[in-house]
């Protein structure tokens, strides 16, 4: 691991070499969630297992898998990540096309696959893939906006595919975002925009193909009209945010878990802490967040060239983009779209994925460091 801590021999002063709040922001928000977790899912498993701890046992030791996985992706090079970069994304999109016929089906979809007592949502693999692949292609055709486009239009057509087929459009929206942001911090908007505009008509016909989508937009519009099936679970959201005020009710003292809001302890987390925490809570949490971005912006200055910012950028993307819609969505500023809230949901795929970007984040730290030497 990085040196934290280097003596200087000549000036007898110690220095602090690494950011660590990288690392340690992260850790802190994953420590929420286990507490949030843990909470949210005392009542249930209390009377299926005779224990309240079960669940947030079980997320702390995806924590632990997540700082492995970490430290694993760390002890590899940036230019080894590099050359990496097209062999991961192969990888993941073979594991994802593998969910469409092998996949264990969870609530009408196939996303995951089951590795013994294990599953994996290689989903979150990929998004990390496309990210490593979409920064080597621009730093190879960094003259050539256009025909970068095209690359990454191939490259989210073949990822999409089977997100779509899952199906999984949360997902697939997410990281075509994340693609476009990318595209647009070394080129600019000019292609995006216009793809985008031609692209609009197939995303309106796929909101209002499947009957459930448009149950689900007309319940964000007004979710009393559907207060019983598609809008029960945002109203019950507000109604956590209502119970906890300021203070919040405490830790463990509140009632949406007592099963009144589904997916508590995973895509609704934010307003289980809102319940319990209250507003200082939950603004608490996006302090960290927003001081852990602002983190990453320096270590995108420091970078050393296009492959490492694109990769800083990318992956302050694909944690920010799910941060702000998992809030949006449990607030009604949004349609709910079933993204977990990084670091706290409940949930071992999307754990371990965070802490093996955030292992890269570290390892371009250091050679940023070694590079200003």
């Amino acid at each position: 691991m990085t040196r934290f801590v280097e003596y200087d021999r000549g000036s007898g002063e110690i220095n602090i070499r690494a950011d660590i709040s990288l690392w340690l922001i992260p850790l802190i928000l994953s420590g929420i969630g286990i507490l949030m977790v843990t909470s949210a899912t005392s009542y249930i498993t209390y009377d299926e297992s005779g224990s309240p701890f079960t669940i947030g046992f079980r997320q702390a030791r995806y924590l632990g898998l997540g700082f492995i996985i970490m430290f694993l992706s760390f002890s590899v090079s940036v230019d080894k990540w590099r050359i990496l970069a097209p062999v991961l994304w192969v990888v993941s999109v073979v594991l994802t096309f593998g969910t469409l016929g092998i996949g264990a089906p969870v609530n009408g979809a196939r996303r995951w696959l089951r590795f013994g007592g294990f599953n994996f949502q290689p989903s979150e693999l990929m998004i990390l893939a496309v990210v490593l692949e979409a920064a080597k292609i621009f730093e190879k055709n960094s003259s050539n906006e256009k025909k970068c486009m095209h690359i990454i239009l191939i490259i989210m057509g073949v990822s999409a595919f089977p997100l779509l087929k899952q199906p999984d459009y949360g997902t697939t929206l997410m990281f075509v975002a994340v693609c476009m942001g990318m595209f647009v911090e070394r080129f600019g908007w000019k292609y995006p925009l216009t793809y985008g505009m031609l692209l609009l008509p197939v995303i309106v016909g796929l909101v209002f193909m499947k009957d459930y989508r448009i149950i689900r937009l007309v319940s964000f519009i007004n979710p009393f009209k559907e207060r019983f099936d598609a809008g029960y679970q945002i109203i019950q959201s507000l109604i956590a945010f209502t119970n906890g005020e300021v203070w919040g009710a405490g830790l463990g003292h509140g009632l949406q878990k007592l099963h009144f809001l589904p997916a508590g302890y995973t895509d609704f987390i934010y307003a289980m802490l809102a319940e319990e925490m209250g507003l200082l809570g939950t603004m608490g949490v996006i302090a960290l967040f927003a001081f852990w971005v602002l983190r990453c912006r320096f270590l995108y200055k420091r970078a050393r060239d296009g492959f490492e910012t694109a990769v800083v950028w990318g992956i302050t993307l694909t944690l920010l983009l799910p941060f702000f819609i998992n809030i949006a969505g449990v607030t009604k500023l949004i349609p709910l779209t079933g993204m977990p809230l990084p670091f706290i949901s409940y949930g071992g795929s999307a754990m371990s994925m965070a802490w093996m970007r955030i292992g890269i984040l570290l390892r371009i730290h250091k050679s940023s460091l070694r590079a200003a030497e």
